[in-house]
């Protein structure tokens, strides 16, 4: 879904003359190659990963998680939930629409804070970064010269590149690198990432992404909720942002990649 909402800004201003692609020529060697890993990374449902890391921090090691945001967000649940139940009461022409929403809000909230279900995602999410390390140990054999440096997809920086980067950013904040590519598993995608943040344009953006979660998305997401507001304003954007929350800081940082490189 990100892929989709991105691909209309992310590349605007990015490829001068002469630069490497991005997203290679369709019909090329590496076309498909891209797409793949682009549309496999970007499916990931890191808001699940995030909510469900937030509210059970005992599956996380040296999370960068502040300790009041689990606290925070339950309050804020409950209170949602009445607010948008006292809309319901408030506004009768549009109950139906309320009550949708709550039930909606609290059935993505019930599976974000199932342990289970969330054991259940990061453990497929071990296939996907198993396939990932396949495909770095190919690059490393296609460039077995001492210094040869090559990326996802091949010797070029590209999209696919972009999205990796910013998940393992993301697994990074929630604490979950050591089950990921720590302790000498998955040496590759270990050494890749040490490699992507020391990338100019990595680097520029790494400190602001985890404050636009924590301390602006989910604020605000809430205060939203709580304001008399029409259900496609008030509690559908709130069912938007609190269910995507990683979002922002996604599209914050593939625009910034891609636009400073």
């Amino acid at each position: 879904m990100m892929g989709l909402i991105l691909s209309s800004v992310i590349l605007k201003g990015r490829e001068s003359e002469g630069s490497p692609k991005l997203v290679p020529a369709e019909g090329s060697t590496y076309y498909h190659r891209v797409q793949h890993y682009r549309e496999l990374l970007d499916s990931l449902q890191m808001d699940a990963y995030t909510h469900g890391c937030i509210l059970h921090p005992e599956i996380t090691v040296d999370s960068h998680i502040p300790a009041y945001a689990a606290t925070c967000i339950q309050t804020q649940i409950g209170n949602t939930e009445s607010e948008l139940k006292k809309l319901a009461e408030q506004n009768p022409e549009l109950k139906d629409a309320y009550v949708a929403k709550q039930r909606r809000l609290k059935s993505k909230l019930f599976d974000h804070d199932n342990i289970k279900y969330l054991k259940k995602l990061l453990d497929e999410l071990e296939n996907v970064m198993d396939q990932v390390e396949t495909e770095l140990q190919r690059r490393v054999e296609e460039t077995p010269e001492e210094g040869g440096q090559s990326w996802l997809c091949g010797d070029f920086f590209s999209m696919a590149d972009v999205s990796l980067a910013v998940v393992l950013h993301r697994l990074k904040f929630l604490g979950l690198s050591r089950r990921y590519w720590g302790d000498g598993n998955r040496g590759n995608l270990g050494a890749y990432y040490e490699r992507v943040v020391e990338r100019p344009a990595f680097r520029r953006v790494l400190g602001h992404v985890n404050n636009i979660l924590i301390s602006a998305v989910l604020p605000v997401a809430f205060r939203l909720a709580r304001r008399k507001a029409p259900a496609l304003a008030g509690a559908t954007l709130l069912i938007g942002v609190l269910g995507g929350a990683t979002y922002l800081g996604f599209l914050f940082v593939k625009r910034r990649m891609t636009a400073v490189g």
